[in-house]
């Protein structure tokens, strides 16, 4: 196992927004698929390998459940007991339950298709009034939308209309007053959560940028929004006489919260409802964003989905999930869209809890694993045109799924993984069946990538577009 002299390029990668898969990357090139690296005072084992990964998640998968506690993430996360920054034990188990077994079982995703649809074809009934607007309904006419802040809109609905029955975002929010300080939240929440803090590896200079009261204070804003939302469906269900008629999150878990106060506290389902709310939001927006952005360079590939909707969905009705099974092209392009760009290029970091022997290296307890997803799933070994994005592979060579860890692996696996694939799909399904894209001039569109812990595109994505045929009857007819 390699010890680079110095970890400058990991310091230069940060300063020039250089995003940090690509730089650990480079440093594996060069000194191994394994690498000892120090981020500051933080002991840091790189992994660039699927099969030292496996090896990871598999025999030393409790060695490595725990997660890296960043000074950054204290506050916003009621002090590391959320889903994805608990350490490993019964409170983790807990929690990993409830989401899994209450709200993200395929059981729980099947209640909540219509809201996945309905958010959706929103989302398409937006586009074509605005379509109309600019163009005046001339039939021929592309006209040009600004996709990212759309989908992200949308992403953000559908989480809070599974857990609390409720649209935030858009025109037809609700409670323009509470949506507009859920905006705020957010972004900052985002903001925060999505680059990495230097003052997490060189505490010093938390105390001279402010970071801490300025992590309070955004802890203090997700505290009171996410405790406002529990506050008001209890206030619903009192007014109703206990009859919940909303089949939302909240409203099941404090049903379960009244006969075990303890596993199901406000504060577990605070902390449940804001671990959803950033796990599932900004990557499944970012992977829907990204499908776009290659079908759009990929023309061909473009046409194929839209034909295969046309053979198996027809323009008389709009896609649904229930059409999944019979789209299986549409899953392919979902999957590569994961392999090449999958929403954590760097998996959430592990911390070791013990010493342990890896690959024949001894590791010590309190090193954080960072596994580099993106490089892995770009390994010419494996993949045949690893930078290429086709959806083919995925028809002709069955089981390739297998080398897959968009999601990570193991115990610590991300459970919202069913969601994020129904979600993307519905959406790119629409977005193919409802209108007619292509690029905005003849060059292709820009694939950089900016900095952070989730993997945005450097520059938002624009498109040109138009109504397919007579589906745009179709679309203002159902959501009339």
């Amino acid at each position: 196992m390699a010890h680079p002299p110095t970890h400058t390029e990991w310091i230069k990668a940060v300063l020039q927004l250089i995003p940090l898969h690509h730089t650990l990357a480079r440093i594996s090139a060069r000194y191994g698929p394994i690498v000892f690296l120090r981020f500051g005072h933080h002991p840091v084992l790189v992994v660039n390998s699927r099969a030292i990964a496996e090896e990871c998640f598999t025999t030393h998968d409790v060695a490595f459940a725990n997660r890296v506690h960043f000074p950054s993430q204290k506050h916003t996360t009621f002090n590391y007991t959320n889903i994805g920054t608990a350490n490993y034990g019964s409170h983790w188990r807990n929690t990993r339950r409830i989401a899994t077994v209450g709200v993200l079982s395929t059981h729980r995703l099947l209640l909540s298709s219509d809201v996945r649809i309905e958010e959706a074809r929103h989302m398409a009934k937006g586009l074509l009034l605005n379509w109309k607007n600019i163009t005046g309904a001339q039939g021929s006419t592309f006209a040009k939308v600004e996709l990212k802040s759309r989908l992200f809109e949308l992403s953000l609905n559908v989480m809070m209309r599974m857990m609390a029955g409720k649209r935030y975002c858009g025109e037809e929010a609700e409670g323009s007053d509470g949506a507009r300080r859920f905006r705020e939240v957010v972004k900052e929440l985002f903001a925060r959560a999505g680059a990495s803090s230097l003052s997490d590896f060189l505490p010093i200079l938390g105390f001279f940028r402010g970071v801490n009261r300025e992590m309070k204070r955004l802890s203090a804003a997700i505290d009171e929004f996410s405790q406002r939302l529990i506050d008001e469906e209890r206030r619903e269900n009192k007014d109703k006489g206990g009859e919940r008629k909303k089949k939302t999150m909240i409203a099941d878990l404090l049903s379960l919260q009244e006969t075990d106060p303890v596993s199901y506290s406000d504060q577990t389902i605070k902390s449940i409802c804001m671990s959803l709310l950033v796990a599932g939001t900004e990557t499944t927006s970012n992977t829907a964003e990204w499908a776009m952005s290659l079908l759009l360079n990929n023309p061909h590939t473009l046409t194929k989905m839209a034909a295969e909707i046309v053979t198996h969905v027809g323009n008389e009705r709009l896609i649904d999930e229930s059409d999944f099974s019979s789209l299986p092209y549409l899953h392919c392009i979902v999957k590569e869209t994961l392999r090449l760009y999958p929403g954590a290029p760097l998996l959430v970091p592990h911390e070791s809890r013990d010493d342990l022997v890896l690959n024949n290296y001894d590791i010590p307890h309190g090193t954080m694993l960072l596994v580099n997803a993106y490089s892995i799933q770009r390994d010419p070994i494996t993949w045949d045109d690893p930078d290429k994005f086709r959806p083919e592979r995925f028809e002709k060579e069955k089981g390739k799924e297998k080398h897959m860890i968009a999601f990570g692996y193991g115990r610590r696996k991300c459970p919202g993984e069913g969601l994020a694939i129904r979600e993307v799909r519905i959406v790119l399904g629409t977005l193919l069946q409802c209108f007619e894209w292509r690029r905005v001039g003849d060059e292709a569109v820009d694939l950089g990538e900016r900095s952070g812990l989730t993997l945005p595109k450097a520059v938002p994505l624009e498109a040109m577009y138009k109504p397919r045929g007579t589906i745009g009857r179709v679309l203002m007819g159902c959501l009339d």
